[in-house]
């Protein structure tokens, strides 16, 4: 098969795209286009790509080790934010696919939006904050504990790790797109495609209900526990109620330029997420163990500010001027069990035996 013909399947694809997709869609051969120019593949999508890098990077595969919600439980059934990462990626491509909206581009942004969450979860994220707020010498009262205010963003390290950390420096170079959608997924500012904006809707369908199926399998909640209205509204199983958020959203998203869901439907999914801030995600006794993970996060922190040769070449390359970046870097990339073991081989003294008989 010659190159000419080869080139030409991915002509077939694009041209596949404007014949099947909605106007409103996002098409692969009119990307905004990458950090750094390149060659098209021969075989797929501009989108295609960047799914399949993000894919196949390190920073994916950890998230098989870094909490969603629960710290440390035990079981084999907890989300953890690669089983999440999946669910919302799922959830997006069953809305996006009915839309007429590009699925691979849906699929890239929801497998990658996660990559730059901090080990345990929004607690590690805080932790960074607070850390990075101290070396600024701001105070926590400056710089505030709201998603909006932090320091230290999650969505913002997953486009920094995709644009400069993975590859050893080089970054995963995926397009405007992607990244733009990976930022966007949470957080005040509309991503600048639809499929960005499904993803957004479709992380907060997700962990809505999954942390109510994993609170439920703790032990920590019944259904009858939750307030009645939502479920009312949304339905009484987790089945039931993704069912009924993502078919408001297609229903209440066709032919138009924006993702929403109908104002009833999204009342009552956000009126669940409160009851989960309020009896879950804060006062639970699923999060006994936050303040053991908050000091472990702080003092590894502080450590590796004051002991920079510690820190692997790869986060070093970029930010030199700034070593409390490169820390935040390579502890946000840390798994849950990677910064426990880290921390035990720093701070906790191990017992040795002297040579001789006893």
């Amino acid at each position: 098969m010659s190159h000419q013909t080869q080139l030409a399947y991915r002509e077939v694809l694009e041209q596949r795209e404007h014949d099947i997709l909605s106007p409103y869609a996002a098409f692969s051969d009119e990307t905004v286009g990458r950090l750094h120019e390149e060659e098209a593949d021969v075989y797929r999508t501009n989108f295609q790509c960047d799914r399949d890098r993000i894919l196949h990077c390190k920073s994916f595969r950890r998230l098989a080790h870094k909490t969603q919600v629960f710290l440390a439980p035990e079981g084999d059934h907890y989300r953890t934010r690669l089983t999440h990462s999946l669910e919302v990626t799922q959830i997006a491509r069953d809305i996006a696919r009915p839309l007429r909206l590009n699925e691979d581009l849906t699929e890239a942004i929801g497998l990658g939006h996660d990559l730059g969450h901090t080990p345990f979860g929004h607690t590690g994220e805080r932790t960074l904050s607070k850390a990075l707020a101290e070396i600024h010498q701001q105070s926590i009262d400056q710089v505030g504990m709201t998603q909006e205010s932090l320091i230290f963003k999650h969505n913002e390290q997953s486009a920094r790790i995709v644009d400069f950390l993975e590859k050893n420096g080089k970054g995963l170079n995926l397009t405007r797109e992607v990244v733009d959608g990976i930022v966007c997924h949470t957080g005040k500012q509309k991503a600048m495609t639809l499929e960005g904006q499904i993803v957004a809707l479709a992380d907060r369908i997700a962990y809505v209900s999954h942390d109510i199926d994993d609170a439920t399998r703790a032990g920590l909640l019944t259904e009858d526990d939750l307030p009645y209205g939502p479920r009312q509204v949304l339905g009484h199983s987790s089945s039931q109620r993704i069912a009924t958020m993502v078919e408001d959203v297609i229903a209440t998203s066709q032919n138009s330029d924006t993702i929403r869901m109908s104002p009833k439907v999204f009342e009552a999914m956000m009126d669940l997420r409160s009851f989960l801030n309020d009896n879950i995600y804060t006062k639970s006794d699923a999060k006994v163990e936050e303040p053991k993970a908050n000091q472990l996060i702080y003092v590894l922190f502080f450590y590796f500010v004051q002991h920079m040769e510690a820190i692997p070449a790869e986060y070093r390359i970029h930010d030199q001027d700034k070593p409390e970046i490169q820390v935040a870097d390579f502890i946000a990339g840390m798994t849950d069990r990677y910064a426990i073991r880290t921390f035990q081989n720093l701070m906790v003294p191990r017992a040795w035996r002297m040579g001789g008989s006893l």
